[in-house]
């Protein structure tokens, strides 16, 4: 499929979304169906191994930095299991405290680390997380990270309704004032139980709904970062390392690639990155473009994040695509919270 084609479907996709339409399906429902049922007797694995508790990383992270008066920075996690870090035995490994971490090093500010995530949720439980975020309207979030969309393939949720639900958690967080950006779905074309041409079916689906996701995200005002292109290849070259014991969830080393690609745009997101690499860079084929085209080409790169930019075009709104370079979080693990 081309990327003007991917484009397309996408586009589709999430005008389904926006219009109340529920029918269009992933890469064929028949197709799908059998990547379920390969993608469940995988899921049957979860546990076996694992821990069955995921760690509780909420807390500050980076407390002994100065303040300056200034109160902690507030990041929130939304979304599924990977949102969670189900699959890991330590906090310091979730993708949440590694956000954390990273984040207070680059702000050189302590961040305070809350969490709503849901393992085994889908995108219809982000009405349930968001009005958890938004509880207390003087502590709106700095920062929301969802990762969503795995559960939504698994359980043949319609991918309008599932940008239709992320849409809204995206709109109603920018509203109250909190930064968004979103993980999108990843490749289930990776799981080892997916065997050829299931796994490039799953790969296809799950490409179809993290393009819509972005669409949906960046059009309420989020960004977005691919997460599906950047796991899957490096996931199908060391799947020992970087699935966790379960063969389903990622190792804290797959949870580490995770972060490091979503970090530069949480930082950019509250204007913490360097300003020169804000600019698009032609070298590295970053640049604006509609946001049906800068959604299809996220989809098919490992780490790319796309955000509004102009507000409309001869083609709709537009985008900006960044094809950020990654930074290690830390050479060291973090530690547990320092507080709750």
């Amino acid at each position: 499929m081309t990327s003007m084609s991917r484009a397309r479907v996408a586009r589709r996709i999430a005008a389904g979304a926006a219009y109340g339409g529920g029918g269009i399906g992933l890469a064929g429902a028949a197709a799908v169906g059998l990547v379920v049922a390969e993608v469940q007797l995988a899921r049957r694995r979860v546990g076996v191994g694992t821990p069955t508790r995921v760690p509780n990383a909420q807390g500050l992270y980076g407390g002994t930095l100065p303040t300056a008066g200034d109160p902690p920075l507030r990041l929130m996690m939304l979304g599924d299991s990977t949102a969670a870090g189900q699959g890991v035995h330590r906090a310091g490994q979730t993708p949440g405290a590694l956000l954390a971490s990273g984040l207070a090093a680059v702000a050189e500010r302590p961040v305070r680390l809350g969490s709503v995530a849901q393992p085994g949720a889908c995108s219809d439980d982000l009405d349930r997380q968001v009005a958890l975020v938004l509880a207390e309207p003087d502590r709106v979030p700095d920062i929301c990270v969802i990762m969503v969309g795995a559960n939504d393939v698994t359980h043949r949720m319609p991918a309008t309704r599932s940008v239709r639900h992320l849409s809204s958690a995206v709109r109603r967080l920018r509203t109250a004032g909190a930064e968004v950006v979103v993980g999108t779905c990843p490749d289930l074309g990776t799981i080892e139980r997916v065997r050829q041409p299931l796994r490039w079916l799953a790969r296809r689906a799950s490409r179809q709904l993290a393009a819509a996701q972005t669409i949906g995200a960046v059009e309420q005002g989020g960004r977005t970062v691919s997460l599906g292109d950047l796991l899957g290849p490096e996931f199908a070259q060391n799947p020992r390392e970087l699935f966790g014991p379960d063969n389903y969830h990622p190792s804290a080393e797959g949870y580490a690639t995770a972060a490091m690609a979503v970090l530069p745009s949480v930082c950019a997101a509250l204007g913490l990155w360097p300003a020169d690499e804000e600019h698009p860079d032609a070298l590295r084929r970053e640049g604006f473009l509609p946001v049906a085209r800068a959604a299809a080409e996220a989809a098919s790169e490992a780490g790319t994040e796309v955000a509004a930019a102009m507000p409309t075009g001869p083609r709709g709104p537009w985008a900006l695509l960044k094809r950020r370079r990654r930074r290690r979080v830390s050479e060291a693990e973090p530690s547990s919270p320092s507080g709750v």
